[in-house]
């Protein structure tokens, strides 16, 4: 890690944690990092070019640690679903040490006139999104890759909004959710596939298990 974005990464620990002791995520100041740090605002300035720009770090971080999580050999090895689940689960516990100031980032960027804040929310969806489709080996072409990345996006939305208020123990009532609409997601799917292709499931490239359909299980 190089001083810059290590400083980089500072800078976004620093703001957590007076988001942390202020209460709240709105409070923060960028001035506050600033002066907490010891360092200047143009320092800042040329890592965070606005303070929406930490939230996005911040998200950038879980993706980072949901690819590394991903990256274990017996990952390979799992369905499809247990891939998702794996992955999905891995993205939110890399934010639970800061789930109450995650949920009010959220709350920030849905206010009243900040339009610009709520379509940068879009295309971070959308990335994180295509990150979990490429991490779990999704394969699927044309209609049927549409079809999979917007069942994993509705997935993902409501599994993160039900993590956001969820204290049960590692989260998991959570877990039992998302479980829970994986196994249909992977139901309905299964249907689906029987109903366009009678043909025999091609073999996934990444790691020699079937992947046609989305949350296809794989067949012994």
């Amino acid at each position: 890690m190089t001083d810059e974005t290590d400083l980089e990464q500072r800078i976004l620990d620093t703001a957590l944690q007076l988001a942390e002791s202020s209460g709240s995520w709105d409070k923060v100041r960028l001035y506050d990092v600033a002066m907490t740090m010891g360092i200047t605002l143009d320092q800042i300035r040329e890592h965070y070019g606005q303070k929406d720009d930490l939230v996005e770090a911040w998200f950038d971080r879980a993706d980072s640690a949901m690819l590394r999580a991903v990256a274990a050999p017996e990952f390979q090895r799992l369905s499809s679903r247990e891939r998702l689940q794996h992955a999905i689960m891995s993205w939110l516990t890399a934010l639970s040490t800061h789930r109450r100031i995650t949920r009010e980032m959220l709350l920030y960027k849905l206010e009243f006139g900040h339009i610009h804040l709520q379509a940068l929310g879009v295309m971070r969806i959308s990335r994180t999104v295509q990150w979990m489709m490429e991490a779990t080996y999704q394969q699927a072409t044309g209609v049927s890759r549409a079809l999979e990345e917007t069942v994993l996006t509705s997935i993902y939305l409501l599994t993160f909004a039900h993590w956001l208020r969820d204290d049960s123990p590692e989260a998991q009532r959570t877990r039992q959710r998302l479980e829970w609409s994986l196994r249909c997601a992977e139901s309905v799917a299964q249907r689906f596939d029987r109903f366009v292709s009678p043909h025999p499931p091609r073999r996934g490239r990444a790691s020699g298990t079937e992947s046609v359909t989305p949350f296809r299980t794989p067949k012994p």
